[in-house]
């Protein structure tokens, strides 16, 4: 009678493997929605709450995967999933409560739209801030995330038009960084008034810089978390840009944060 229990969970396992197998690492279905309503950083928010099907049919091939699935992808295979679930649950979050001039009119004050339980991940529920905050933060020593993930704003990197895959996943995080500090939300510098303006997201999760963006000679007159933060943006920019940012001797300030959707005309 032995027997037959062993038996049972060797073919629990060959399910979860074949499962774990035959997920579509190449997220067709995303970038399907993303080509159609993705509109250079910005989203067409009124033609998606129309035909939010396809949205929906994708969350939910996601919310199949379990736990011990996604801990058999690579690394690259989990961030690209996670990525995308993230943006794609903004997009659905969006649109359930569309019309709406922010994503911060979503929610309350004291339950914003972060902290709504709208991402279904192995099994159950959880919040955007659970996914970013304990999941990817915690998980994943890789502060590009925070511009791979899209919030509905103007002032945050711009959504995509194509989903993130495991094979192109450091270029496409290259992509994402240069795009967004080439941009006047991301990255600006005032000559004239020795002044780096950098997005907030950087105030917010400087810290997040540090173990990896270190930096070497340099950056004279900056605190940990602006070398830090200026040694990333380095890396990111034109070759005039960087040497400016490699000097230091400037003040940094953060660039006030847009919030109001990040909708196509």
């Amino acid at each position: 009678m032995r027997i037959l229990p062993a038996f049972l969970l060797s073919i629990s396992l060959c399910i979860a493997s074949l499962s774990a197998q035959e997920f579509d690492h190449t997220h067709k279905a995303y970038d399907a929605i993303l080509e159609k309503y993705a509109l250079e950083g910005n989203v067409d928010y009124q033609s998606l709450h129309t035909n939010p099907r396809a949205l929906k049919r994708y969350l939910n091939t996601m919310a199949t995967v379990s736990k011990p699935q996604f801990q058999k992808f690579s690394k690259e295979q989990q961030l690209a999933f996670l990525f995308n679930l993230y943006n794609a649950a903004t997009l659905k979050l969006i649109i359930d409560h569309y019309p709406v001039k922010s994503i911060k009119d979503i929610g309350s004050w004291f339950k914003g739209p972060w902290d709504q339980p709208v991402v279904w991940l192995f099994g159950t529920t959880i919040t955007l801030n659970n996914l970013e905050h304990d999941i990817l933060r915690k998980g994943y020593n890789e502060p590009r995330l925070h511009l791979a993930l899209v919030c509905a704003a103007k002032g945050c990197p711009p959504l995509r038009t194509e989903a993130y895959t495991a094979e192109k996943l450091n270029t496409q995080l290259n992509d994402q960084t240069h795009t967004f500090l080439a941009g006047s939300s991301g990255l600006r510098i005032n000559r004239q008034t020795r002044t780096v303006y950098v997005s907030s997201i950087f105030k917010w999760y400087g810290k997040d810089f540090i173990s990896i963006y270190t930096p070497g000679a340099g950056f004279v007159g900056l605190n940990k978390i602006e070398r830090a933060v200026a040694a990333f943006c380095s890396r990111y920019v034109s070759d005039q840009k960087r040497a400016y940012l490699m000097t230091g001797g400037y003040t940094v300030k953060y660039i006030d944060y847009d919030w109001s959707l990040n909708e196509g005309d």
